[in-house]
């Protein structure tokens, strides 16, 4: 799990900014902390353009750079605030109850990287521009230069699918952990996930190979009032739809109870659409241990479904952890999420992004902490100019 990570100089965040997913000395909902102290999930709230989505950004930016191929623009990830031509990423991960450390610094003028990568403190990787030694095999090291170092490419991307790190337990576990992760922009209805079954999480894909079982048990676990279908012509009580097109080929429908009148998933509303999109990745998250990354996680949700997908999150998870941004102050609460779990990020000018974790105020179990969030204790707020009330 991901216990840590340190952003400088990328995007808003201009000055060195750590952001620590560890617990703290809160010891009411236990269910949101794994067995190593890492905390299951956390949100980031603030103002539109405060640089919520950048922190998101900077963990997706690892799994891209390890496990998608295409270019990225790396001119546009260094800070625009600073003249420093540099950029550095640093990220702890605990897994198998060691800690896994992996820092990159990227200079994208020359281009230049620069890369660590340590286990419980032993360098097993260091590479300097296209320069690299791997103690992973070697304890004495094997030296690699520009013929095996490409100087736009991580090298640790390289090692990996060189060698798929069999001779390294933790090392294989933490790419799983990795591969296993999921990205999610709700309100572009864009999923992004990094192992090798991805299109099994698109949810065409996803009924056809688990059929409809796991996401109705879960509309019944919750009672949801509805449940799915996937049919060439669904029947209802008073009515059968077809719709256009192929009769053979299968459709998604919502069956709602008392109602036994099929809905095609296009004619339903945004928020169930986006539900049933986002369930397949839960599941596939929840059951594998990885990372769940969602963006604009409000998208199309009642509070109320909001509140039970990130309980059920926690409830249902080991070793997952759910990270998201959202602007629904109504879960900061603590019957859902502790102190330490809640982030406000706030843009600052020439100075960039800076987070304030809620937990360094030390609020209390009875306190309101939505209520605090939204009288400004944790910054995070928007600053728009103030107008009176009164309608003119």
């Amino acid at each position: 799990m991901l216990k840590k990570v340190v952003l400088r100089n990328f995007k808003s965040f201009k000055n060195e900014t750590e952001i620590d997913f560890s617990k703290t000395n809160y010891n009411f909902l236990q269910q949101n902390v794994n067995k190593d102290g890492i905390l299951k999930g956390c949100i980031f709230v603030g103002a539109n353009a405060s640089g919520k989505s950048n922190v998101i950004l900077s963990i997706k930016l690892l799994l891209d750079f390890l496990f998608k191929d295409r270019n990225i623009r790396l001119g546009l990830l260094k800070s625009i605030l600073s003249t420093d031509e540099s950029f550095s990423l640093s990220y702890t991960f605990v897994i198998d109850g060691h800690n896994v450390l992996y820092d990159v610094e990227i200079n994208p003028s020359k281009p230049f990287i620069e890369e660590n990568l340590f286990v419980d403190s032993k360098l097993m990787m260091q590479r300097m521009g296209t320069s690299a030694k791997s103690f992973i095999v070697n304890e004495n090291g094997v030296s690699y230069d520009e013929e095996d170092v490409d100087k736009e490419t991580l090298f640790l991307r390289t090692l990996f699918f060189n060698t798929k790190f069999t001779s390294n337990k933790t090392l294989k576990l933490w790419m799983e952990f990795l591969q296993n992760s999921v990205y999610i922009n709700a309100f572009e209805r864009n999923i992004v996930s990094y192992g090798k079954d991805y299109k099994e999480l698109e949810l065409i894909s996803y009924l056809k190979g688990n059929g409809l079982s796991k996401i109705n048990t879960f509309f019944e676990e919750y009672n949801f009032e509805q449940n799915i279908e996937y049919a060439n012509q669904p029947a209802g009580n008073n009515a059968v739809v077809v719709l256009p097109g192929d009769e053979s080929e299968k459709n998604i429908y919502f069956m709602r109870k008392g109602v036994e009148l099929p809905v095609p998933f296009t004619e339903e509303s945004l928020g169930n659409q986006n539900l049933l999109r986002m369930l397949p990745t839960f599941l596939h998250v929840i059951s594998r241990n990885g990372m769940l990354l969602i963006d604009e996680f409000s998208s199309g949700f009642h509070n109320y479904l909001e509140t039970l997908l990130v309980r059920y999150f926690m409830e249902k998870s080991e070793n997952s952890q759910m990270i998201f941004v959202s602007h629904s102050t109504n879960l900061l609460s603590n019957s859902l999420l502790r102190p330490d779990q809640e982030y406000a990020v706030e843009f600052n000018g020439k100075e960039g992004s800076t987070v304030t974790r809620f937990s360094t105020e030390q609020p209390r179990l009875a306190q309101n902490i939505e209520k605090m969030y939204v009288s400004g204790v944790f910054g995070g707020l928007p600053q728009y100019e103030k107008k009176s009330d009164e309608a003119k």
